[in-house]
């Protein structure tokens, strides 16, 4: 089973400069936790969520993808909105968000990955909270702990201010992925390649960094991947990343590679493996980002896809 904790939100999603905006179901860890639902995955989403009429499209949003949601309405908050500006198919954010989850529960023992990140492990009260709960699962030794800064600079401060919380939970973690834009916020005089080898060295086994249109970088402490990106017809990245997110760690549950025993075998990963499972994030992402919304495919409509690109490579005998 895989246990997701962190924020669910309303995405009002616009063209920038338009007076219509369109709600859709959100928030980068309930996106992942969709996703991986969408995909056959036994999945608990660790959340808040307020008593109103946002919070319960949320909710039936999330049961409707097959996630089983804990912790439930908060009758005292509020469902949080992102406003989401789009120009040329990219993203920009501005936040109304609410993140106190409280005292957060040991996992439940079937758990084999527990997945992380935004606002979630950025936002007082509860990223205190959250951080708590990754070092307990790190020291307890049974999960795979997956994180994703998906860095929001307007709710973080100076990137010198949020680069310790984040190397520490790094450190605590076995599977970290990054986009290149975070990075170019978190380090602006590095290359990319160059902080996720760095993030290895605290701890992190596996470290993928997604580049958009560059396509997606991978590295362990045997071996560095380059993928190209997937051509698409772009309508919008919303949930791309988190779609990625919920791809590559699938992937990794295909190829039994989660859970704490497994450990030392995902940081041996082998190459074909790691293509193998990247692969697959790449194409979960690209599928989302061929339809409007942060709205990952089923596992089916993943195989149907996959499927039409491979006829398209075959050669047709004359």
């Amino acid at each position: 089973m895989f246990t997701v904790v962190g924020e669910a939100l309303v995405d009002l999603v616009g063209q920038r400069g338009s007076r219509t905006l369109v709600a859709h179901p959100g928030g980068s860890p309930a996106n992942v936790a969709v996703a991986l639902a969408r995909l056959g995955n036994e999945v608990a989403l660790t959340t808040s969520l307020g008593r109103d009429a946002l919070g319960e499209m949320l909710s039936e949003h999330l049961t409707a993808s097959g996630v089983r949601v804990d912790g439930g309405a908060d009758a005292g908050a509020r469902t949080s909105l992102a406003v989401a500006s789009l120009a040329s198919g990219a993203a920009s954010y501005d936040f109304r968000i609410e993140w106190d989850i409280g005292d957060l529960a040991p996992l439940p023992a079937e758990t084999r990955c527990v997945h992380t990140g935004s606002l979630a492990t950025a936002l007082a009260p509860g990223a205190a909270q959250v951080t708590m709960l990754l070092e307990r699962e790190r020291d307890r030794g049974r999960a795979t702990i997956s994180y994703d800064p998906n860095v929001r600079p307007a709710l973080l401060g100076s990137p010198g201010e949020a680069r310790p919380g984040i190397e520490h939970l790094v450190s605590l973690s076995d599977v970290v992925k990054v986009s290149d834009e975070d990075l170019r916020w978190l380090y602006p005089d590095r290359p990319d390649e160059d902080v996720a080898r760095d993030w290895l060295a605290l701890g992190a086994p596996l470290v993928v960094v997604t580049r958009g249109g560059r396509g997606v970088f991978a590295v362990t402490a045997h071996l560095e991947l380059d993928r190209p990106a997937i051509p698409i017809d772009l309508v919008d990245t919303v949930g791309a990343g988190d779609s990625f997110t919920a791809g590559l760690l699938d992937g990794l549950r295909r190829a039994d590679l989660l859970g704490g025993v497994r450990r030392d075998a995902l940081a041996t990963i082998g190459e074909s493996i790691l293509v193998t499972v990247v692969d697959e994030a790449r194409l979960v992402s690209s599928i989302t980002c061929s339809r409007p919304g942060a709205d990952p495919p089923t596992w089916a409509e993943v195989e149907t896809v996959r499927a039409a690109q491979q006829s398209t490579r075959q050669v047709i005998p004359r």
